[in-house]
């Protein structure tokens, strides 16, 4: 038993999904979004104060402005894409304190959670100081 509970403890620990997302946010606590697709994916359409870093662009230089007292939310559009999955290793690899966002910006969309962008979606608007 405390094999399987260790495993759900370790999941946690670097996974988030969107309503946890969306309290960090209500509750001001120290996350930021990180939007890991190209940057025309996050014109069209992405989270409320979401940074836009392409996994593929991400490295010392490109990361050098952020603040590691925050924990990063990497995500991507969803289970069908692995942006998250690159940007948070190559985050991780960079010394940054990370989660992924399980479901991506679809599951974002699906919880009823509000988009940005050219092509927005109407939802729960985040209220934050962020």
């Amino acid at each position: 038993m405390n094999e399987q509970i260790k495993f759900y403890e370790q999941k946690l620990a670097y996974e988030m999904d969107p309503s946890d997302l969306f309290a960090a946010f209500e509750n001001n606590e120290n996350v930021i979004a990180v939007d890991a697709r190209q940057n025309f994916g996050y014109e069209k359409e992405h989270i409320p104060t979401a940074i836009n870093l392409p996994h593929r662009e991400m490295s010392e230089k490109t990361t050098s402005h952020l603040d590691r007292s925050k924990t990063y939310v990497v995500y991507c559009d969803g289970i069908g894409c692995n942006a998250s999955t690159k940007g948070a290793l190559n985050m991780t690899k960079l010394g940054f304190k990370v989660k992924e966002l399980m479901g991506g910006l679809e599951w974002w969309k699906f919880d009823g959670y509000a988009t940005v962008g050219s092509h927005a979606k109407d939802g729960e608007q985040i209220k934050c100081a962020c």
